[in-house]
């Protein structure tokens, strides 16, 4: 039966591997990155980029489990990102958050939706709707980069790796997950 499935999943799997090795690339990134944003004293971007780094560890995390259902063991191949000022870091990650939440994630979803397979497009979609709220909150730090000094609160949904600054938050606005399902990033 797995081979079927994966047989007949081709494409979603190499898709699953792709984004399973740029989630694990963006994680790594993200931490390199908040290490220079406070270097540059702009702390509330570097929590920023800490807790988009566990949500980009939640979509590898998320895209292990569909691809262990399917028989397949991911692979990841870590690389060395440039690390640049802080401006320019923000503009490269705009730039990835927006390619996957425009190009990526929709072409993969498609893909997957075309096999049927549930799993999959439930996962790609949870990592769309993130890198489209973490797109928005890396513009808005960018476009407003001097208030980026003060220090700040993130909290990261543990299961689909959605952002926010709303202390008040009650569900989660991506996968309706209860505010107990959100991890603080300080």
């Amino acid at each position: 039966m797995a081979s079927t499935i994966t047989a007949s999943n081709e494409v979603t799997i190499k898709n699953l591997q792709a984004a399973y090795n740029g989630e694990s690339n963006a994680a790594h990134k993200y931490r390199l990155f908040a290490v220079r944003a406070e270097e540059d004293g702009y702390r509330r971007v570097a929590t920023l980029f800490r807790a988009a780094a566990r949500a980009e560890q939640i979509h590898a995390a998320n895209h292990v489990r569909v691809l262990g259902k399917m028989g397949v063991t991911p692979v990841a191949k870590i690389e060395a990102p440039e690390v640049n000022s802080t401006a320019e870091n923000l503009k490269v990650a705009i730039a990835g958050e927006e390619y996957e939440r425009d190009v990526m994630y929709p072409d993969f979803i498609r893909e997957a939706e075309s096999q049927k397979n549930a799993a999959a497009v439930r996962t790609f979609r949870f990592a769309l709707d993130a890198e489209a709220e973490h797109a928005k909150l890396y513009t808005e730090a960018l476009n407003n980069l001097e208030a980026q000094r003060r220090t700040t609160t993130f909290y990261v949904c543990i299961v689909c790796g959605y952002t926010t600054e709303d202390a008040m938050l009650v569900r989660c606005a991506i996968c309706n997950s209860p505010r107990e399902k959100f991890e603080e990033i300080g």
